[in-house]
C-alpha cells in the first residue's frame, strides 16, 4: 500500500511526504498508534510520528538488507555510535562529548531503568518533575524507588520550573538523583541556560546524580534553543548520565536503539563490570538507521520542524477561538500539546469525553503525575487534513462543557 494519496496542490497540502498521508497506510499498519484505536478513532495519543522515515534512513536499511549485512558485528570498541553521537553533539551544541563514555541500549527506558539499577536501591527517592512521561513514573514505581515530584508551575508566561520546591523536595526526602527531562514532555517547555545554572547549582549542593533524558532536543522551535545539562561546566559532566535517541526527531521507535552518556567515573565503571550481554545488545539495523539518520537526515528534519511549527501554532489558533475555556502555553518543543481542562470540571476524565464525543483519542490524566487528572496530551504530528479532523472532534467533544 501506498502511504501517499495522490495530491493535487491546496491549502491543506503544504509538504509532500508529510501533508499527503493516506489514512488507508496509516490504518493498515501493525504500530500501536492507529493500531489499538480502532476504525472510528482519530489517534493523537502515544508520542510516534504520522511521517515516513527519511529516505535516507530507507536507503540505508535497504542497502544492508540487499547486501545481506545481517551477521555479528565486528565492534571490539563499542559500536560506531559512540563517535557519531560525540560528533552531533559537538556539530549541534558545541558540547565535546567523549565517545568512549557512550554505551548502546535497546530503548531509553531501559537507560533509564539500567542507570537506575545501577546507582540506586530500593528505597531512594528520586526527584522527578510532575507532569511526566508516564513509563518513567511507572518505572519509578515498578523498581521501588519512590518519586519525589516537583510540579512544574504554569505561569502567564508559561510552564517553568520551581527551584525553590525542587531543593526543598531534595532536603526533605534525602534525593540523591533527579531525572531531568529537557525538552520536557508533556508541557514543550525548554529551560534557558539561566535555568539550568540554577539547576546546576542545586545538584551541586546536594550532589545529585542527574539522568538527563533530552530525546526530544532535535525538536526545538526558534528562537528556544536545547542546552545539554553536561555541556554546562565540568562539574555538571562529573554527576551527569545523558540519555538520547534518534527515535522521536526521526520517528524510528522501532529500531529500538538508544544512547547513554556516562559523565561519573564511577557510574561508568560498574556499568562495564556487568556481563555484557546481561541488559541485551543493540541491533546493527538500529546502529544502521540512527547513524544514517543523523548523517543525511537533516534536510528531512528541516522539513519536519516546518510542519510541526506550523501544526503547533494551528492547536493554538484552535484552542484560543474555539474552546477558550481549556488552558494551553504553545509548546517551545516537541509535537505534544498539553492542555488543562480543569475548568470544564467534567463529570468523566477528559481523555474518555474525547474519544466517545468526538472520536478522538488522546493521551493524558494520572498516569502523567498528580494533579494530571484533567489534563489532555495531544499529538500534533501529522498531516494538515488529519490534525484539522483531530481538532474539530476535540472541538465537538468539549466545545458545549463548562458554559
Amino acid at each position: 500500500m501506498n502511504f501517499l494519496v495522490n495530491a493535487v496542490p491546496s491549502e491543506s497540502l503544504q509538504l509532500p511526504g508529510f501533508d499527503d498521508l493516506d489514512r488507508e497506510w496509516l490504518r493498515a499498519r501493525s504500530s500501536v498508534k492507529w493500531h489499538r484505536p480502532g476504525p472510528d478513532v482519530l489517534p493523537a495519543w502515544v508520542a510516534d510520528m504520522d511521517f515516513p522515515v527519511p529516505p535516507a534512513v530507507t536507503d540505508a536499511l535497504r542497502d544492508a538488507v540487499e547486501r545481506r549485512d545481517l551477521g555479528y558485528p565486528d565492534w571490539p570498541a563499542g559500536s560506531p555510535l559512540r563517535t557519531a553521537f560525540a560528533r552531533r553533539m559537538a556539530d549541534r551544541y558545541g558540547w565535546a562529548a567523549e565517545a568512549d563514555r557512550v554505551r548502546e541500549q535497546t530503548d531509553l527506558i531501559q537507560c533509564l531503568q539500567l542507570v537506575l539499577h545501577l546507582a540506586t536501591s530500593p528505597g531512594d527517592a528520586v526527584a522527578v518533575q510532575t507532569p511526566n512521561y508516564p513509563p518513567f513514573l511507572a518505572t519509578l514505581s515498578t523498581m521501588g524507588r519512590p518519586a519525589v515530584p516537583v510540579p512544574m508551575l504554569d505561569t502567564d508566561q508559561g510552564w517553568r520550573m520551581d527551584f525553590a520546591a525542587l531543593d526543598a523536595a531534595v532536603t526533605r526526602a534525602g534525593c540523591k538523583v533527579l531525572v531531568l527531562v529537557n525538552p520536557h514532555n508533556p508541557t514543550g517547555r525548554v529551560l534557558t541556560r539561566a535555568e539550568l545554572e540554577d539547576l546546576a547549582a542545586i545538584a551541586r549542593r546536594h550532589d545529585l546524580l542527574v539522568i538527563s533524558d533530552e530525546i526530544h532536543a532535535e525538536l526545538v522551535y526558534s528562537p528556544h534553543r536545547h542546552i545539554p545539562f553536561a555541556s554546562l561546566s565540568a562539574d555538571a559532566a562529573r554527576r551527569t548520565v545523558t540519555l538520547t535517541s534518534a527515535g522521536k526527531a526521526f520517528n524510528l521507535a522501532a529500531i529500538r536503539c538508544a544512547v547513554t552518556h556516562y559523565g561519573p567515573d564511577r557510574l561508568l565503571a560498574l556499568r562495564d563490570a556487568q556481563p555484557p550481554d546481561l541488559y541485551g545488545t543493540v541491533s546493527p539495523l538500529g546502529v544502521v538507521a540512527t547513524e544514517a539518520a543523523w548523517r543525511d537526515g537533516d534536510a528531512w528534519q528541516r522539513d519536519l520542524l516546518t510542519v510541526l511549527d506550523r501544526n503547533r501554532h494551528r492547536v493554538e489558533q484552535v484552542l484560543r477561538t474555539r474552546l477558550p475555556q481549556l488552558r494551553h502555553h504553545t509548546p517551545e518543543a516537541t509535537y505534544l500539546a498539553w492542555i488543562d481542562a480543569r475548568l470544564l470540571r467534567l463529570e468523566e476524565p477528559p481523555v474518555d469525553r474525547v474519544r466517545k464525543a468526538g472520536g478522538v483519542l488522546l493521551d493524558g490524566g494520572t498516569p502523567f503525575g498528580p494533579g494530571a487528572a484533567d489534563f489532555l496530551r495531544l499529538n500534533f504530528a501529522t498531516s494538515h487534513a488529519v490534525l484539522e479532523d483531530i481538532l474539530s472532534g476535540l472541538t465537538r467533544a468539549l466545545a458545549a462543557s463548562g458554559q
